[in-house]
């Protein structure tokens, strides 16, 4: 039996406010060209990149975490603003997080910093920001099934939008973007209108247990972080995937749907 594919660092964050009717979530539908998931509602995110490790003197709250936790913070900062134009940092010696008009000012960076064209490290100094490493929260962590050829190691987290940024997808890995009530999420996913794969269902489901953002992050601070592998097992009736029951979600095993002939 071959060894199992190396783990690729990633991070996506879920992006939350508080509306009229509850609380509601920024999702994006992936394009069908990317590797990942393509086709189908996620959170935005995605690899964390060798620059994400480099920028350690330009974060704040990240006290006590070590340079991998340091570089999935970073790497979920950078890919919502390369994913959907929101950009968590303050101007440096600063305490809010930037204003709207201020990141519109740096909306050209986006597609730089995707191409490559420029470091994180050079935008950060260029501009004079911090990344706001302590407005995220740990939500989850999943890591691809052994047996997968492509296998990611990623963090969720939540963060609070900054009510003047205007959250939008890039047009390029993600061709449609929604702010969306996870419960509405799970009932368009019933109606066939999204694709929404079995680690991002149930992340909603959980996240559907709180009404506002303040719960939400309640409930992640008070909820312990268990490492979610999930694996396969076949009996008589069928193949199953399953995860710990200790990682907190009300599904533990699920049923695979049995491939058409």
């Amino acid at each position: 039996m071959s060894e199992p594919v190396a783990t690729v660092p990633a991070a996506t964050t879920l992006m939350l406010r508080d509306t009229a009717h509850g609380l509601e979530v920024f999702m994006v539908v992936r394009h069908h060209q990317i590797d990942f998931a393509s086709g189908a509602l996620v959170f935005p995110g995605g690899k964390v990149d060798p620059g994400d490790s480099d920028v350690e003197e330009y974060c704040t709250g990240i006290q006590g975490s070590d340079a991998g936790a340091i570089a999935m913070m970073v790497g979920s900062i950078r890919e919502a603003f390369e994913e959907c134009g929101v950009l968590l940092a303050r101007q440096k010696g600063s305490t809010d997080l930037i204003s709207g008009s201020h990141l519109s000012a740096l909306a050209h960076y986006r597609d730089k910093l995707h191409d490559g064209t420029i470091t994180l490290k050079d935008f950060l100094e260029a501009e004079q920001l911090e990344l706001a490493c302590d407005s995220l929260q740990k939500f989850a962590h999943w890591v691809t099934p052994e047996m997968m050829p492509k296998r990611f190691d990623t963090m969720f987290y939540l963060a609070v939008a900054p009510q003047d940024h205007v959250a939008v997808h890039d047009g390029g890995e993600s061709v449609d973007s929604v702010w969306i009530r996870p419960q509405a999420a799970l009932d368009d996913a019933k109606l066939g209108r999204y694709t929404i794969i079995f680690p991002t269902r149930l992340n909603i489901e959980l996240l559907a247990q709180s009404h506002t953002v303040q719960k939400a992050f309640e409930m992640a601070q008070n909820r312990p972080i268990v490492t979610v592998i999930p694996w396969t097992e076949k009996r008589q009736d069928g193949n199953y995937i399953c995860i710990p029951e200790a990682a907190g979600y009300a599904v533990c095993e699920e049923k695979i749907p049995a491939t058409p002939a």
